[in-house]
């Protein structure tokens, strides 16, 4: 376990930097938390979840298969992902540092969120 309070889930603006064990907080969160352990088994972080934005249909049902979910979860889990980057489109999340981030870096990690905020603003449109 991380010296992190794990009170309080993972902030969805920084889901892109989410660890392993911040995907499993957000799986618990979203009632998915059955499929934690393998997902941490698979090493399934926040860098992985975006990259599921672009699957191909093959890699869809080879992610299904891999981590034993049915149909109905991985929409969830999808739902879940999409209402995550819409927030984040609206503006609505706070911008933190990391947990793991000393607090004198609090200013650059706050930079570079509303940066990467407005980069998926056009990532969004894009997609949409």
């Amino acid at each position: 376990m991380s010296s992190r309070d794990h009170q309080h889930p993972p902030e969805p603006l920084d889901f892109f930097i989410w660890t392993v064990e911040d995907v499993g907080s957000w799986l618990e969160e979203i009632n998915l938390g059955s499929y934690r352990l393998i997902f941490k088994e698979n090493g399934v972080n926040g860098e992985y979840l975006e990259s599921m934005s672009v699957f191909t249909t093959e890699q869809i049902l080879h992610f299904i298969r891999r981590h034993h979910m049915k149909w109905g979860d991985f929409i969830t889990l999808c739902k879940e992902l999409r209402r995550i980057k819409v927030a984040c489109l609206k503006g609505e999340q706070r911008v933190r540092r990391p947990w793991w981030a000393p607090s004198c870096l609090s200013v650059v990690f706050v930079k570079a969120a509303k940066r990467n905020r407005q980069s998926r603003v056009v990532s969004l449109k894009l997609e949409s």
